[in-house]
């Protein structure tokens, strides 16, 4: 028996490749199918079963490409009503896996249709489960995602997670492993540990949602406690995923069609595509193209599209590395956003060589910033998360998390200069990207984020020390 975590940084998600006697399952898979083919082929085995624990909101799954690809049925847990052909399983259905077995636990909370998955091993012992977003480390998954659908609110939901977790996957030993869906960074839980594998035993301790003498209500009230809005692309990829999709092959065929700078001012002007620049940070800064939108394929990327530019269904061309084009057109296929028309051939440098217009960020470090405060008061705004913004901030800096910034446009001076920062400068370039495609151009980047500002001294507002704590 082999089992592997395919784990994907920029989405903090985890598929699984689990192996037996020449038979494979996948739970979970990618929007992009290859490597667990490729994986298959070099095992000699053969895709037997493709599980998917819920209809995923962060991210589109690969499950009818790869079941059309390899003749593998999708399996979904009860309750599931997808508009494709799928095997929907019985609570307590067991599948047989080469010398293993996947039986079906239905743990509704999350969704209605959520499902973990049992691995016994060829003794019939209980070894692994595959929780999808029910259980996470530190956490348990979000259960806001399904109240449209299911005509229920949080709370409701919430409650019937309690009861999923302590009749189906509590009672377990504490030696069975749990390969959770998601870890920390993803928006489908809110305190999620750095690690994506551990024993179900140190979760029943370090886990607060399964403290054994939690009663439902508190249950409840901590799950719900906290929880921020989803990002508006949930919806769609979860209709995706229930609906079915384009094939990515030919998402990235159109995708990856190199325009000229002419072709691609006369398609961004037909088809009101979004310019999005997937550069470093640094070369933004330096030049752009005018109105486009800087989101890195540095940082987490797919996530900060999904967050920002939130409809799957907006055209947009690219401003890409060279070499890097195809790797964007995935990532933005892995959360829905299937209409890129095509990159800009030669890059930033052919559009300025062909004597386009451009435009630059004006961004300055820590040091001439802190000397900008010394002499007067000046109006910053801080794009972290509330939580970093809480923990310490500059003294009298305007919250506005780059989440919600489209919310915040009225906060801005309409002409006095204005200074933004994040934490290393990832995401205050984003949002000066996001003010200037809105007409908003009095403003300055603060380079290296709220690091270089600890690190030139200037002072900060500690939270923590503010409210004596020691």
């Amino acid at each position: 028996m082999n089992i592997e975590q395919i784990y994907t940084g920029c989405l903090a998600q985890g598929a699984y490749y689990i192996e037996s006697k020449g038979e494979v399952a996948i739970i979970d898979p990618l929007r992009e199918t290859s490597p667990y083919i490729e994986r298959a082929q070099r095992d000699g085995a053969t895709i037997k079963y493709i599980f998917e624990t819920h209809f995923h909101a962060d991210f589109v799954s690969g499950h009818l490409t790869l079941s059309k690809e390899t003749g593998a049925p999708i399996i979904f847990g009860p309750s599931a009503e997808p508009s494709f052909e799928a095997t929907i399983a019985n609570d307590g259905q067991e599948f047989s896996l080469g010398n293993i077995t996947i039986k079906v636990l239905h743990t509704p909370g999350h969704t209605l249709e959520s499902t973990t998955y049992l691995l016994k091993d060829e003794t019939g012992k209980d070894h692994a489960i595959f929780t999808g977003d029910t259980l996470f480390l530190g956490d348990v998954g979000r259960p806001d995602l399904a109240q449209k659908a299911a005509h229920m609110t949080q709370e409701e939901l919430a409650g019937t997670l309690y009861d999923s977790l302590r009749n189906k996957i509590m009672p377990l030993a504490d030696d069975v492993i749990v390969y959770p869906a998601h870890g920390a960074g993803s928006a489908c839980g809110k305190n999620m540990m750095k690690e994506t594998v551990d024993t179900l035993g140190n979760q029943k301790k370090m886990n607060y949602a399964l403290r054994a003498d939690m009663t439902k209500e508190e249950f409840v009230k901590e799950v719900t406690d906290g929880l921020l809005p989803p990002p508006q692309y949930f919806p769609l990829n979860v209709k995706m995923n229930k609906e079915g999709y384009e094939d990515i092959g030919t998402v990235i065929d159109r995708g990856t069609k190199a325009l000229s700078p002419e072709e691609f001012e006369v398609m961004a002007n037909e088809t009101g595509a979004i310019i999005l620049d997937v550069r470093h940070q640094n070369e933004f800064v330096k030049g752009h193209i005018p109105r486009s939108i800087f989101i890195g394929l540095s940082g987490s990327f797919a996530p900060w599209v999904g967050a920002l530019i939130a409809d799957v269904k907006q055209p947009i061309l690219l401003v890409a590395p060279q070499g890097k084009e195809e790797e964007a057109v995935t990532r933005l296929s892995r959360v829905g956003f299937d209409q890129t028309l095509g990159y800009l051939g030669g890059g930033f440098e052919q559009w300025a060589e062909a004597g386009k217009e451009t435009d630059s960020l004006l961004s300055i470090d820590a040091t001439t910033f802190k000397e900008l405060l010394d002499r007067s008061s000046i109006p910053v705004f801080d794009v972290r998360k509330e939580g970093e913004y809480n923990a310490s901030h500059i003294a009298d800096a305007h919250l506005t998390p780059l989440d919600y910034i489209n919310d915040h446009l009225a906060s801005f001076p309409k002409e006095e200069t204005f200074y933004v920062h994040c934490a290393g400068g990832y995401r205050s370039v984003i949002a000066a990207s996001i003010l200037k495609s809105r007409g908003i151009h009095n403003l300055v980047d603060i380079a290296g984020g709220y690091k270089s500002i600890k690190e030139a001294g200037i002072s900060v507002v500690d939270q923590a020390c503010s409210s004596g704590v020691n």
